[in-house]
């Protein structure tokens, strides 16, 4: 049976090195393809660093105590010789005879099981740490770092109650405690090995940590209470704090596993009663508690650090209470932890101790001395008095802030809360970068006229008419062409279009053909224009189950192809999107999209628009083989194509193969011939996955955008690609003091990174968009060839950068009572906002950030900006609204526009309210609700315009039969009047040049609500 067992184990042995070996080949294959070799070498040296030396440090102390615990144990119970031997004297070699009190069954099985306990707590604690550390969570909604920070030794209590609803951990955990039980030596010995690996583990995915910690960049900024810099917080207290679990946890289980061993010791169990420790037993059992005492005094130090995050009273960070009171309780029992550790260590050193009880003592004579004990209690062993001394502080140190929070804080909460409250508003501001917002005044005069809607045409012109909800409905019905093409997404983004330069019905479409092909020498002027863009991915999910092969999800169905391209303003007939690309295939290039004129084409670079790499590229392609590759549908018939990017892993030799037929699970790729030997396996294609896999420690934006763009460079393939996702990236912290994280699991947070990811060949760079983030400066000294300047990225490129709406809403969600910098103020929220509230389809829903190009008050041309309306808390009207600013040099400023609050400024509710409350206009809406569709209401706009605002809402009729959404009529609000008619164009006439209107519209005055 054993030889059997060694088989397996050998077998196991064997593949799981077979298995890291290939792991670690295809990595560096990888890695090498994706131009950061040496990144990967340096984060992998270091995880070996940090996995042999911790678990060889955890192994050698656990092995080292476990030895010394096997060399003193107890290897029988010691007889009273004088009752059994009376011609025999008393053995007066203290390290042969218990020096402690014993105990008896009862009281065994109870030590025991504590020790059972703790050790199975243990095990189950690191073992779920070691897997959250290894599977971290990057969904910025609901941002963690991606090492978590330390919990606390709470997690132990939280523990209990959870088992119960979760019958795989209850199982996990009495399976522990029962084979613990059967065979207790070798178990706590395999126990200890497991653990040391654990730990290793655990300090291994805290790379992280590390690197911060050894390169840290000081932020210049100090801490209010204890003037250390906030680099400190940020980049010492954590690695700290992973030390502090590393340690408390290896030398807890030392007593734990030392402690059993000894108890067991001499067949205790068997024999019904613990003889008591010998000498050298407690000198072992004094240096291991003297640590624990030791650590405990560290844990002191960094609890005085971390009431900085304190959540207790009115604010985020360090209050009263915990500066007058908390703080000296963790001052105090770090004394008494410390005094208690040097005593202990100075008896086991020592070995100064003297007997208290004879074990040849008669019954009558230990009773005598337990009633004289009991008297004397005084004179309770010295180390009992650290106990009681540390309790005592602890419990009443708990007691004393619950009293003084109550009794003393809460009676003058404001008197005496004023500076802490401060301190929170400043550094909250300055974590989410809100400190350098530019605040104005913005009060609506209600005076526009024809004229200024004609100085602002660039805004008028790129007011958002489609939302992205509609139109990707509509591309799904008339855009994907075949069931395994689809539309994952649709962002907003602006282009610089050629446009005609003379009044015409359409700018974009010129009234005559031109005489050239030359844009240069055709009549048109350049200006922005906001657009929505969808790319059509290949999603082999929808190929049909008859045609889901090897060969089809490997070899033919590799790419998706092209994308569309719609103003946000203009409609096609029918209501429709207008769309400047569309479909596949024109008459001269079945392979080309379709454009809605020249001037598109001049403005838009298309190429042969193929996307190897996107959201929905799951999937590992080999290519070039024999077999070609689906390229586009051609009316009834398919194009097909072959890939000659340089992308990809050469995986034409039979080695290559071997490796990744191992790696991947996919023995088809042994034996199948259709491999040449320029073959190349392209993986990790999904962008999400691709850019996380070369810079974890990164949190990235949840809407990658595609953009079509000419960088000007040829790669070494000949083939020109013009399509990039563009990411946006951030570092994250929750350690910056005083910061109120709000609903976030982050307290500090920078859109430090723009990364630029080739939709063709599967380039990807990281370029610096905040240099002066002191973490990503950080970063840049760990993996200095990794990062490049935001100079550096094409000027096509760096024209559609833009602010990003995750950092957006979560700096736009802190302003909403971080504006208020007045303690007093802030802490009777006598100004609390609130996020506007609007009815979209037939749903309330929370008005989310959107895009415009705008001229704001002051500035002299228009930009593309990212806004988002505040409401007060307990009123519907409109009191201020932020503006992010992404063009130029102005990209990344937030500007703050703050409305008389003397004033009544219609907010989107009351809008909303008013748009329904009419009765031509609801009339028309149940008019169209009753024959066999329904109406979408769009997103509510709130448009400033000179010193005005224009409020625009569409209105999309969505038939039963087909889904498909059609822009039906506009409606527009100004001042005093609700206006709905078919178009724009025809509302803002109608209100602000009401004899030239000749269009049919519902004009409404509004006297109020």
């Amino acid at each position: 049976m054993k030889r059997v067992i060694y088989l397996i184990l050998i077998i196991a042995g064997f593949w799981l090195g077979i298995e890291l070996i290939t792991r670690l080949i295809i990595e560096i294959l990888w890695f090498q393809e994706v131009g950061y070799l040496s990144s990967f070498l340096k984060r992998l040296l270091c995880q070996l660093i940090l996995f042999i030396g911790v678990t060889g440090i955890s192994a050698s102390f656990l092995f080292v105590n476990l030895h010394f615990a096997h060399k003193y144990k107890w290897h029988s119970i010691p007889e009273s010789l004088p009752k059994k031997y009376p011609h025999l004297k008393p053995i007066k070699d203290t390290r042969l005879t218990p020096q402690s009190i014993s105990f008896r069954l009862p009281w065994l099985l109870f030590f025991v099981v504590i020790c059972y306990l703790i050790a199975g707590v243990m095990l189950f604690y690191y073992s779920q740490l070691a897997f959250e550390v290894w599977t971290p969570k990057f969904n910025l909604a609901n941002v963690n770092p991606p090492v978590l920070l330390f919990e606390g030794l709470n997690w132990f209590w939280n523990l209990i109650p959870s088992l119960p609803q979760n019958l795989l951990k209850l199982g996990a955990f009495s399976a522990i405690i029962f084979i613990l039980f059967l065979k207790a030596e070798l178990w706590i010995t395999t126990i200890a090995g497991i653990l040391s690996l654990l730990f290793g583990l655990i300090f291994a995915g805290n790379w992280t940590n590390v690197f911060k910690y050894l390169n840290s960049t000081p932020f210049k900024e100090f801490d209010p209470q204890f003037s250390k810099d906030v680099g400190f917080y940020v980049f010492t207290l954590p690695i700290s704090e992973w030390l502090f679990l590393w340690l408390a946890g290896l030398i807890i289980y030392g007593v734990v596993t030392v402690s059993i061993t000894y108890l067991l010791s001499g067949n205790s169990l068997s024999e019904g009663k613990f003889p008591g420790f010998s000498r050298p037993q407690l000198r072992h059992l004094y240096g291991l508690w003297g640590a624990v005492m030791a650590i405990l005094v560290w844990r002191h130090i960094l609890n005085r650090y971390e009431l900085l995050y304190s959540s207790r009273g009115v604010i985020y960070g360090a209050g009263y209470t915990d500066i007058h009171v908390q703080q000296y309780v963790e001052i105090g029992l770090g004394i008494i932890a410390g005094l208690s550790a040097f005593w202990l260590f100075f008896k086991s050193i020592s070995g100064a101790s003297k007997p208290k009880l004879n074990p040849y003592y008669s019954r009558s004579k230990l009773k005598k001395i337990s009633y004289h004990t009991a008297k004397t209690w005084y004179k309770l062993p010295f180390y009992l008095w650290f106990i009681i001394l540390y309790l005592f502080v602890l419990i009443m140190g708990q007691f004393s802030s619950l009293f003084i929070q109550m009794l003393v804080v809460q009676p003058n909460e404001l008197a005496r809360e004023r500076p802490y409250i401060a301190r929170s508003i400043n550094y909250t501001r300055a974590g989410f970068d809100l400190d350098k917002i530019n605040a104005k005044i913005f009060d609506p005069e209600g005076v526009l006229t024809a004229e200024d809607i004609r100085n602002n045409a660039l805004t008028i012109e790129n007011i958002r008419l489609w939302d992205t909800q509609p139109l990707l409905q509509t591309n799904r019905q008339l855009q994907q062409i075949r069931l395994y093409y689809k539309f994952l997404s649709a962002e907003i983004d602006r282009y610089l279009m050629k446009t005609a330069s003379t009044d015409q019905n359409d700018p974009f479409v010129p009234d005559t053909e031109p005489k050239t092909n030359d844009p240069n020498l055709i009549n048109t002027t350049t200006e922005k224009q906001q657009v929505i863009i969808a790319a059509r991915e290949l999603d082999y999910e929808e190929v049909p189950d008859t045609a889901k092969t090897w060969v089809n999800e490997h070899l033919v169905y590799t790419h998706g192809y092209g994308f569309t391209l719609s103003p946000v303003n203009l409609v096609a007939e029918g209501g429709l999107p207008y769309y400047f690309v569309r479909d596949i295939g024109t008459s001269t290039d079945e392979g080309a999209l379709q454009t809605s004129s020249e001037f598109i084409q001049y403005s838009i670079p298309i190429t042969k628009p193929r996307i190897y790499f996107g959201q929905l590229t799951n999937t590992y392609v080999m290519t070039p083989t024999s077999v070609q590759e689906f390229d586009f549908p051609s009316g009834e018939e398919n194009v097909y194509n072959t890939y000659d990017g340089a992308g990809g892993i050469q995986v034409g030799s039979w080695w290559r193969r071997g490796l990744f037929a191992i790696y991947l699970k996919d023995w088809q790729m042994l034996f199948t011939t259709d491999f040449l030997p320029d073959t190349k396996l392209l993986f990790r294609r999904q962008i999400d996955e691709r850019i996380r896999t070369i810079a974890p420690f990164l949190q990235y934006d949840q809407n990658p955008y595609l953009v079509v763009a000419d960088i000007g460079d040829t790669p070494p393939s000949g083939i020109k690609n013009t399509l990039y996702w563009i990411v946006d990236a951030y570092t994250i912290s929750d350690r910056y003091p005083y910061s109120d994280p709000g609903e976030n699991q982050y307290n500090y947070i920078r859109n430090s990174v723009k990364v630029v990811i080739d939709a063709y060949n599967g380039d990807v760079k990281f370029y610096i968009a905040d240099p002066s983030d002191p973490i990503i400066k950080t970063w840049s000294k760990v993996f200095p060839a990794m990062f490049r300047s935001l100079d550096e990225m094409p000027i096509n490129l760096r024209t559609h950068i833009r602010y990003p709406e995750d950092f957006f809403s979560a700096q736009s969600e802190q302003l909403l009572i971080y504006h208020m910098t007045d303690p007093q103020v802030f802490y009777n929220r006598e100004d609390q906002w609130q996020i506007p509230r609007e009815i979209y389809g037939n749903k309330t829903q929370s008005v989310a950030p959107y895009y415009l190009i705008m001229r704001l008050p002051e500035e002299t041309q228009e930009e593309f900006i990212l806004l988002h309306p505040y409401t007060p808390r307990s009123r519907p009207n409109l009191i201020g609204w932020l503006a992010g600013r992404s063009d130029g040099e102005q990209y990344g400023k937030l500007l703050l526009y703050l409305f008389p609050k003397q004033r009544l400024i219609y907010g989107s509710n009351q809008i909303e309210a008013l748009i329904n409350q009419d009765p031509a206009i609801s009339q028309q809406i149940s008019l169209w609700n009753r024959e066999g569709s329904s109406v979408l209401q769009g997103n509510l706009l709130v448009i400033p315009i000179e010193q005005s605002l224009l409020y625009v809402e569409p209105l999309y009729l969505v038939a039963e039969e087909n889904s498909v959404p059609t822009l039906a009529r506009v409606i527009v609000f100004y001042e005093n009047q609700i206006v709905m008619a078919p178009r724009l164009e025809e509302a803002l006439t109608a209100i602000f040049e009401p004899e030239q209107s000749s269009t049919p519209a519902i004009i409404r005055p509004v006297e109020g609500l």
